[in-house]
C-alpha cells in the first residue's frame, strides 16, 4: 500500500467526528512500540466527536473507549496503520510526551496539557503508527498561555482545593475530588464539569456541553468507586 497523505488521513478521521492532532517521526527515546517511521495522533476538540459518539454508542462497559477502539480500528485498517490507545494499560503509553512532539501544547498548572486555541477542552484518543515515513505539517510554536495568566484561576477555584499550587509534578488529591463529586455539594462539578478546568480563560468556545461533561464526571466517579 502506498503511503497516505496527511490530508487523506484528515478526511478519514473527520468522517468519525475526530481530528488529527499532528504527528512526528519517532526516535528510540520516544518509546513508540514497533518502531514505526511515523506516528500521528488522533483526538477531538469541538462538538463533532460528541455528536458521533452519542449517535453510535452501545450499551457496553467503558462505552467511549469501546466506541473509540471500534471506530479507529475500522479506518486504521483501511489506511494501513496500527492503532494504539491511551486507555490501554498498565503500562500506559506516553501520549502526553508524544503530544508535545505534535502540537504546541504545554503542561498546565493542573497537569492537563493546554492548547493555545482549545485550552483544556481537547483530548487525545488514539495514535496511528505507520511503517512508511509520511510528510507532516509543521508543529508550529506558541508559548504556554499559562505563562502570562497572572491569576491562574484553575488553582484557586476547586471547591476542595484538590490541586496544590507550585508543586512539581502537580499534586492532585484524587480521593478529595471523588468524595466531593459523590456529595450533594458536588452537583455543580458533576453536572457541568470540573470547576478548576472551567475556570481557565483559554478555549472558552470549546467547553464541553453539560451532557458531555456529565458523562466524563460519571466515568470518573465509577473509576474511583463513587458511582451509585
Amino acid at each position: 500500500m502506498p503511503p497516505v497523505s496527511f490530508s487523506e488521513l484528515e478526511t478519514a478521521v473527520a468522517a468519525a467526528g475526530l481530528i488529527l492532532r499532528g504527528g512526528f517521526h519517532p526516535r528510540a527515546e520516544d518509546a513508540v512500540p514497533g518502531d514505526p517511521a511515523t506516528l500521528i495522533l488522533v483526538g477531538n476538540a469541538g462538538p463533532a466527536f460528541w455528536h458521533a459518539f452519542t449517535r453510535e454508542r452501545r450499551n457496553e462497559k467503558s462505552p467511549m473507549d469501546a466506541w473509540t477502539k471500534r471506530t479507529v480500528e475500522t479506518f486504521a485498517a483501511g489506511l494501513g496503520a496500527r492503532a494504539m490507545y491511551p486507555f490501554e494499560g498498565p503500562p500506559y503509553l506516553p501520549f502526553q510526551h508524544w503530544a508535545q512532539h505534535c502540537e504546541p501544547v504545554h503542561p498546565s498548572p493542573i497537569g492537563a496539557l493546554i492548547h493555545p486555541v482549545y485550552g483544556l477542552w481537547h483530548a487525545y484518543r488514539a495514535a496511528l503508527a505507520f511503517d512508511e515515513k509520511i510528510s507532516l505539517p509543521e508543529k508550529g510554536t506558541a508559548p504556554s498561555p499559562c505563562d502570562t495568566c497572572a491569576d491562574k484561576p484553575c488553582l484557586n477555584t476547586c471547591p476542595v482545593g484538590a490541586f496544590t499550587p507550585n508543586s512539581s509534578p502537580v499534586s492532585y488529591n484524587v480521593p478529595a475530588c471523588a468524595d466531593f463529586l459523590a456529595s450533594t455539594e458536588g452537583e455543580d462539578c458533576l453536572d457541568f464539569g470540573c470547576a478548576a478546568r472551567r475556570a481557565c480563560p483559554v478555549g472558552r468556545d470549546y467547553i464541553y456541553p453539560p451532557a458531555q461533561a456529565r458523562f466524563h464526571m460519571d466515568a470518573f466517579n465509577m473509576a474511583h468507586g463513587r458511582a451509585d
